[in-house]
Protein backbone atom coordinates (compact mmCIF):
# COMPACT_ATOMS: atom_id res chain seq x y z
CA UNK A 1 0.00 0.00 0.00
CA UNK A 2 1.23 3.50 -0.65
CA UNK A 3 1.65 6.82 1.25
CA UNK A 4 2.90 10.28 0.50
CA UNK A 5 4.99 12.51 2.62
CA UNK A 6 5.12 16.13 1.54
CA UNK A 7 7.98 18.03 2.09
CA UNK A 8 8.52 21.39 1.17
CA UNK A 9 5.86 21.47 -1.77
CA UNK A 10 7.10 18.08 -3.26
CA UNK A 11 5.54 14.95 -2.70
CA UNK A 12 7.48 11.97 -1.99
CA UNK A 13 5.22 8.52 -2.95
CA UNK A 14 6.45 5.83 -1.14
CA UNK A 15 5.66 2.35 -1.30
CA UNK A 16 5.97 -0.59 0.81
CA UNK A 17 7.06 -2.49 -1.75
CA UNK A 18 10.62 -2.35 -2.62
CA UNK A 19 10.95 -1.49 -6.24
CA UNK A 20 12.47 -3.79 -8.58
CA UNK A 21 16.18 -3.68 -9.48
CA UNK A 22 17.04 -1.76 -12.23
CA UNK A 23 20.48 -3.41 -12.58
CA UNK A 24 21.57 -6.60 -11.76
CA UNK A 25 24.53 -6.72 -8.99
CA UNK A 26 26.45 -7.83 -11.59
CA UNK A 27 25.76 -5.08 -13.93
CA UNK A 28 26.48 -3.22 -11.59
CA UNK A 29 30.11 -4.57 -10.54
CA UNK A 30 31.24 -4.98 -13.95
CA UNK A 31 30.24 -1.20 -14.97
CA UNK A 32 31.99 0.09 -12.36
CA UNK A 33 35.35 -2.44 -13.16
CA UNK A 34 35.14 -1.80 -16.68
CA UNK A 35 34.96 2.11 -16.08
CA UNK A 36 38.24 1.76 -13.97
CA UNK A 37 39.95 -0.13 -16.49
CA UNK A 38 38.50 2.32 -18.89
CA UNK A 39 40.30 5.63 -18.01
CA UNK A 40 43.08 3.31 -17.16
CA UNK A 41 43.23 2.59 -21.05
CA UNK A 42 42.49 6.24 -21.82
CA UNK A 43 45.57 7.80 -19.51
CA UNK A 44 48.40 4.81 -20.28
CA UNK A 45 47.25 5.33 -24.39
CA UNK A 46 47.56 8.89 -23.99
CA UNK A 47 50.85 8.31 -22.42
CA UNK A 48 52.08 6.14 -25.16
CA UNK A 49 50.91 8.38 -27.71
CA UNK A 50 53.12 11.14 -26.54
CA UNK A 51 55.93 8.77 -26.96
CA UNK A 52 55.00 8.78 -31.12
CA UNK A 53 52.19 10.64 -31.97
CA UNK A 54 52.18 9.81 -35.65
CA UNK A 55 50.14 7.22 -37.67
CA UNK A 56 50.63 5.32 -40.84
CA UNK A 57 48.78 2.93 -42.61
CA UNK A 58 50.62 -0.32 -43.33
CA UNK A 59 53.16 -2.94 -41.90
CA UNK A 60 55.60 -0.48 -40.57
CA UNK A 61 56.08 3.63 -39.83
CA UNK A 62 58.97 5.40 -38.19
CA UNK A 63 60.38 8.82 -37.41
CA UNK A 64 61.61 9.89 -40.82
CA UNK A 65 58.91 7.96 -42.79
CA UNK A 66 55.95 9.39 -44.47
CA UNK A 67 53.16 9.55 -41.94
CA UNK A 68 49.13 8.92 -42.61
CA UNK A 69 48.75 12.31 -40.25
CA UNK A 70 50.13 13.34 -37.23
CA UNK A 71 48.79 14.41 -33.81
CA UNK A 72 49.75 18.09 -32.73
CA UNK A 73 51.59 17.05 -29.82
CA UNK A 74 55.37 16.79 -28.95
CA UNK A 75 57.17 13.47 -29.84
CA UNK A 76 58.90 12.41 -26.13
CA UNK A 77 61.24 9.67 -27.34
CA UNK A 78 61.78 7.35 -24.09
CA UNK A 79 58.89 9.61 -22.89
CA UNK A 80 56.38 7.95 -20.65
CA UNK A 81 55.78 5.11 -22.77
CA UNK A 82 57.62 2.75 -20.40
CA UNK A 83 54.95 2.40 -17.14
CA UNK A 84 52.08 3.61 -20.32
CA UNK A 85 52.36 -0.02 -21.75
CA UNK A 86 52.39 -1.94 -19.00
CA UNK A 87 48.94 0.17 -17.48
CA UNK A 88 47.77 -0.60 -21.18
CA UNK A 89 48.10 -3.96 -20.90
CA UNK A 90 47.45 -4.63 -17.21
CA UNK A 91 43.86 -2.37 -18.26
CA UNK A 92 43.41 -4.39 -20.94
CA UNK A 93 43.44 -7.73 -19.83
CA UNK A 94 40.73 -6.16 -16.98
CA UNK A 95 38.30 -4.89 -19.17
CA UNK A 96 38.47 -8.24 -21.28
CA UNK A 97 37.70 -10.33 -18.86
CA UNK A 98 35.04 -7.72 -17.31
CA UNK A 99 33.16 -7.43 -20.59
CA UNK A 100 33.68 -11.17 -21.30
CA UNK A 101 31.29 -11.91 -17.75
CA UNK A 102 29.44 -9.08 -18.71
CA UNK A 103 28.53 -10.58 -22.57
CA UNK A 104 28.22 -13.77 -20.76
CA UNK A 105 25.62 -13.68 -18.37
CA UNK A 106 23.88 -11.03 -20.20
CA UNK A 107 23.04 -14.27 -22.94
CA UNK A 108 22.84 -16.40 -19.94
CA UNK A 109 19.67 -14.30 -18.48
CA UNK A 110 18.85 -12.87 -21.77
CA UNK A 111 19.66 -9.31 -21.12
CA UNK A 112 20.70 -8.49 -24.25
CA UNK A 113 17.19 -9.41 -25.50
CA UNK A 114 15.20 -7.88 -22.59
CA UNK A 115 17.08 -4.84 -22.16
CA UNK A 116 19.12 -4.06 -25.71
CA UNK A 117 17.21 -5.75 -28.65
CA UNK A 118 14.75 -3.06 -30.07
CA UNK A 119 11.37 -4.44 -30.67
CA UNK A 120 10.22 -4.14 -34.36
CA UNK A 121 7.84 -1.41 -33.56
CA UNK A 122 10.09 1.02 -31.95
CA UNK A 123 11.85 1.08 -35.28
CA UNK A 124 9.58 2.48 -36.74
CA UNK A 125 10.04 6.04 -38.72
CA UNK A 126 7.34 7.67 -36.51
CA UNK A 127 8.99 6.52 -33.13
CA UNK A 128 12.25 7.12 -34.57
CA UNK A 129 11.58 10.76 -35.77
CA UNK A 130 10.24 11.59 -32.33
CA UNK A 131 12.96 10.35 -30.75
CA UNK A 132 15.36 12.03 -32.71
CA UNK A 133 13.52 15.38 -32.08
CA UNK A 134 13.53 14.95 -28.46
CA UNK A 135 17.53 14.92 -28.22
CA UNK A 136 17.87 17.75 -30.43
CA UNK A 137 15.67 19.56 -28.39
CA UNK A 138 17.50 18.43 -25.16
CA UNK A 139 14.20 16.85 -23.35
CA UNK A 140 14.13 14.61 -20.60
CA UNK A 141 13.88 11.67 -20.81
CA UNK A 142 10.94 10.03 -19.29
CA UNK A 143 11.88 7.56 -17.12
CA UNK A 144 10.20 4.12 -18.46
CA UNK A 145 12.35 0.99 -16.66
CA UNK A 146 14.17 0.89 -20.24
CA UNK A 147 16.45 2.38 -23.19
CA UNK A 148 14.78 4.64 -26.15
CA UNK A 149 15.82 3.15 -29.77
CA UNK A 150 19.10 5.32 -29.88
CA UNK A 151 20.07 4.48 -26.77
CA UNK A 152 19.75 0.50 -27.51
CA UNK A 153 21.01 0.74 -30.77
CA UNK A 154 24.43 3.12 -29.31
CA UNK A 155 24.56 0.18 -27.02
CA UNK A 156 24.47 -2.73 -29.06
CA UNK A 157 27.10 -1.21 -31.37
CA UNK A 158 29.34 -0.41 -28.67
CA UNK A 159 29.32 -3.85 -27.08
CA UNK A 160 29.15 -5.82 -30.46
CA UNK A 161 31.17 -3.63 -32.83
CA UNK A 162 33.56 -1.56 -31.27
CA UNK A 163 34.88 -3.00 -28.04
CA UNK A 164 35.53 -6.47 -30.28
CA UNK A 165 37.05 -4.39 -32.51
CA UNK A 166 39.50 -2.59 -30.08
CA UNK A 167 40.46 -5.99 -28.83
CA UNK A 168 41.09 -7.40 -32.34
CA UNK A 169 43.46 -4.30 -32.91
CA UNK A 170 44.80 -4.42 -29.63
CA UNK A 171 45.96 -7.70 -30.02
CA UNK A 172 46.87 -7.03 -33.30
CA UNK A 173 49.59 -4.76 -32.12
CA UNK A 174 51.23 -7.61 -30.01
CA UNK A 175 54.24 -9.43 -31.02
CA UNK A 176 53.67 -12.52 -28.88
CA UNK A 177 50.00 -12.66 -29.96
CA UNK A 178 50.58 -12.08 -33.66
CA UNK A 179 53.56 -14.34 -33.45
CA UNK A 180 50.95 -17.38 -32.51
CA UNK A 181 47.90 -16.11 -34.57
CA UNK A 182 49.10 -14.10 -37.17
CA UNK A 183 45.57 -13.31 -39.03
CA UNK A 184 45.19 -11.13 -36.32
CA UNK A 185 47.27 -8.72 -37.69
CA UNK A 186 47.42 -9.67 -41.20
CA UNK A 187 43.64 -9.19 -41.91
CA UNK A 188 44.83 -5.13 -41.63
CA UNK A 189 47.47 -5.16 -43.52
CA UNK A 190 50.33 -4.36 -41.02
CA UNK A 191 50.30 -3.14 -37.25
CA UNK A 192 50.30 0.32 -38.54
CA UNK A 193 47.19 -0.35 -39.80
CA UNK A 194 45.80 -1.66 -36.74
CA UNK A 195 46.83 0.89 -34.62
CA UNK A 196 45.59 3.90 -36.46
CA UNK A 197 42.40 2.05 -36.33
CA UNK A 198 42.69 1.49 -32.56
CA UNK A 199 43.03 5.05 -32.57
CA UNK A 200 39.57 5.81 -34.44
CA UNK A 201 38.05 3.59 -32.42
CA UNK A 202 38.98 5.13 -29.12
CA UNK A 203 37.87 8.53 -30.31
CA UNK A 204 34.48 6.93 -31.11
CA UNK A 205 34.40 5.68 -28.07
CA UNK A 206 35.61 8.72 -25.96
CA UNK A 207 32.43 10.75 -27.47
CA UNK A 208 30.33 7.83 -26.91
CA UNK A 209 31.33 7.95 -23.47
CA UNK A 210 30.72 12.05 -23.05
CA UNK A 211 27.24 11.77 -24.70
CA UNK A 212 26.80 8.85 -22.25
CA UNK A 213 27.32 11.23 -19.50
CA UNK A 214 25.49 14.01 -20.70
CA UNK A 215 22.49 11.51 -20.39
CA UNK A 216 22.70 10.76 -17.41
CA UNK A 217 22.98 13.83 -16.10
CA UNK A 218 19.92 14.74 -18.71
CA UNK A 219 17.45 12.16 -17.30
CA UNK A 220 18.90 12.95 -12.99
CA UNK A 221 22.21 11.89 -12.46
CA UNK A 222 21.77 11.44 -8.73
CA UNK A 223 18.55 8.72 -9.31
CA UNK A 224 21.13 7.59 -12.09
CA UNK A 225 24.06 6.93 -9.95
CA UNK A 226 22.17 5.71 -7.05
CA UNK A 227 20.69 2.91 -9.69
CA UNK A 228 23.98 2.02 -10.40
CA UNK A 229 25.42 2.04 -7.27
CA UNK A 230 22.38 0.09 -4.86
CA UNK A 231 20.16 -1.10 -8.28
CA UNK A 232 17.33 0.92 -7.16
CA UNK A 233 16.35 4.60 -8.55
CA UNK A 234 15.28 6.89 -6.19
CA UNK A 235 11.83 7.35 -4.73
CA UNK A 236 9.45 8.83 -7.47
CA UNK A 237 9.03 12.84 -6.64
CA UNK A 238 5.93 15.04 -8.09
CA UNK A 239 5.93 18.80 -7.67
CA UNK A 240 2.47 19.67 -5.81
Amino acid sequence: MAGFTYTSGIVIQQSDVRRPLRHTALVRITHWVFTLSFFGLLVSGFAIILAHPHFYWGETGAIGTPSLFDLPLPTMTGGPSGWGRSLHFLSAWIAIFTGLLYFTSGILTQHFRNQLFPALASMSWRVLRATALDHLRLKRPVDRGSYNIFQRLAYLAVIFLLFPMMIVTGFAMSPAITSVVPQFVTVFGGQQTARTLHFFLTVVLVLFLAVHVAMVILAGFAARMRAMITGRPGPTKERS
